[in-house]
C-alpha cells in the first residue's frame, strides 16, 4: 500500500461537517468500508457522513446509526445516467472518501467534495489523471494490505488508526412469523451460492455436509437470494431434508434479517461471497472454503482484530478470531486469477480439492459434537 508523499496535514480537515463516502462496488465491498465510516465518525462526531453505491448494493448499511443518507446510483448505469445525479451532490461536501478506483468513483468524488481522498489503481497509465483529482492517495495493493484496512488508509493524514477494527453488520430486525415459529435457539446457516462460478464449493460437497449435520440433529438454515442463479444453486440441496428440520429461507429475508438469523447461529458455513463476510461481522462461529481468492486481501474480517493482517495467502487451515478458514493443498493457492481459465465461469481446480470430510470435521468440533 502506497500513499502520496505529499498527503496533506491534519489542520486541512479541521471542519469537516459533510462526508461522502464512494462505495461503488457489490455488497460485501459496500460492508467493508463500515470501519471506515466509523473512524470518520470517531474523528468528526458532528458531521453527517453519507454513502453512495449502485442502487441494491446499500443493503448492508440500511439502519446504520452512522450513516444519515444512501446515495443510489442505479445498477449498471451507463454515463448518461451517472450524469444525473452529478447535480445532486455538486460540491454538497467537505471530504470524500473514494474507496474504488475507477472512473466514475473518482469523478464523483471530485464532483462532491473540494477535499478528496481516493483509492488508485497500480497500473501507472490509468492511475495518474485520478492522482491529480485527489489530495492524498493510497495505491491498491493486490497482494497483502486487506481491503478493510486499505479504506481506513484513506483517512491516515486525518486520523489515527484505531487499536481495534470491526466490520459493523446491519441492525437487527425480527424474522417472519412463519421463520422465528420453527427457528431452533442455535440452528447451524449454510450458505450454498456463490455469484461467481469460480469461488463454487461443489455441491456434492455441500450435500455431504448438510446430510451429516441433519444425521446429528442440527437444523440447518439455507440462506440466498431469490435470483435464478442462486435457487438453482440451492434447488440441489433443498430436497436433503424436510421443514423445519432443513428450513430454505432464501430469497425471503432482507440483509437486517439475515444478520439477526447469523447473530442467532450456533455456526455459520459458506464459501468466499459477501454473506461469509457478514457472518464474520455478526461474531458468528463460521467455518469458510476458499479457492483461488487470496485471503490475505479478502478473507472475512474477525471481530476485535488489531489493525494488522489477519490471514496468510495460503495454508490448509487458518483459525483468527471465530473464523476457520480451509484452503487446498496444492501449490497455486492462492493465485488470485478468476479460476483455472481465469474467467467468472470457469472451474476452480482448488475448490474441488477440498472435500467435505475436512469441512465436517471443523463444524462437528465447533458444534462440541464428537467426530
Amino acid at each position: 500500500m502506497a500513499v502520496t508523499p505529499a498527503s496533506p496535514g491534519r489542520d486541512t480537515a479541521a471542519n469537516i461537517q459533510r462526508i461522502l463516502v464512494v462505495a461503488t462496488r457489490q455488497i460485501g465491498d459496500v460492508l467493508l468500508t463500515t470501519p471506515l465510516i466509523e473512524a470518520a465518525h470517531r474523528r468528526w462526531p458532528e458531521a453527517h457522513i453519507d454513502v453512495l453505491g449502485f442502487g441494491g448494493t446499500l443493503g448492508m448499511l440500511r439502519g446504520n446509526r452512522l450513516v444519515h443518507e444512501l446515495i443510489e446510483v442505479p445498477p449498471g448505469s451507463k454515463w448518461r445516467q451517472a450524469r444525473s445525479l452529478l447535480p445532486r451532490i455538486w460540491r454538497r461536501y467537505d471530504l470524500a472518501l473514494v474507496t474504488q478506483a475507477s472512473d466514475r468513483a473518482h469523478l464523483y468524488g471530485w464532483v462532491a467534495a473540494p477535499l478528496r481522498s481516493g483509492l488508485l489503481p497500480q497500473r501507472k497509465s490509468i492511475a495518474w489523471w485520478k492522482r491529480l483529482l485527489v489530495q492524498h492517495a493510497v495505491t491498491i495493493n493486490d497482494d497483502h494490505t486487506p481491503t478493510v484496512l486499505e479504506k481506513l488508509s484513506l483517512l491516515d493524514p486525518w486520523a489515527d488508526r484505531p487499536s481495534q477494527v470491526d466490520v459493523m453488520a446491519p441492525a437487527d430486525e425480527a424474522l417472519p412469523a412463519d421463520i422465528s415459529a420453527v427457528l431452533t435457539e442455535a440452528p447451524v446457516v449454510v450458505h450454498v451460492p456463490s455469484m461467481w462460478r469460480y469461488k463454487q464449493w461443489p455441491m456434492a460437497e455441500f450435500s455431504k455436509l448438510i446430510r451429516v449435520l441433519l444425521a446429528r440433529g442440527h437444523q440447518v438454515v439455507l440462506t440466498g437470494t431469490k435470483a435464478e442463479a442462486d435457487q438453482s444453486q440451492i434447488a440441489e440441496v433443498r430436497h436433503l431434508g424436510a421443514s423445519p428440520e432443513l428450513l430454505d429461507v432464501s430469497g425471503r429475508l432482507n440483509l437486517n434479517q439475515v444478520s439477526t438469523l447469523l447473530r442467532r447461529a450456533a455456526l455459520y458455513v459458506g464459501p468466499d461471497t459477501s454473506i461469509t463476510h457478514l457472518a464474520a461481522a455478526c461474531g458468528t462461529p463460521m467455518v469458510t472454503v476458499f479457492g483461488p481468492t487470496n485471503p490475505m486481501r479478502w478473507g472475512p474480517w474477525p471481530q476485535g482484530e488489531p489493525p494488522a493482517v489477519p490471514w496468510q495467502r495460503a495454508a490448509p487451515r487458518q483459525a483468527a478470531g471465530r473464523v476457520i478458514l480451509l484452503q487446498a493443498e496444492q501449490e497455486c493457492v492462492a493465485c488470485g486469477r478468476a479460476g483455472c481459465d481465469d474467467n467468472r465461469e470457469s472451474r476452480s481446480a482448488c475448490l474441488e480439492a477440498v472435500q467435505a470430510q475436512r469441512v465436517i470435521d471443523e463444524c462437528l468440533r465447533l458444534l462440541g459434537d464428537r467426530p
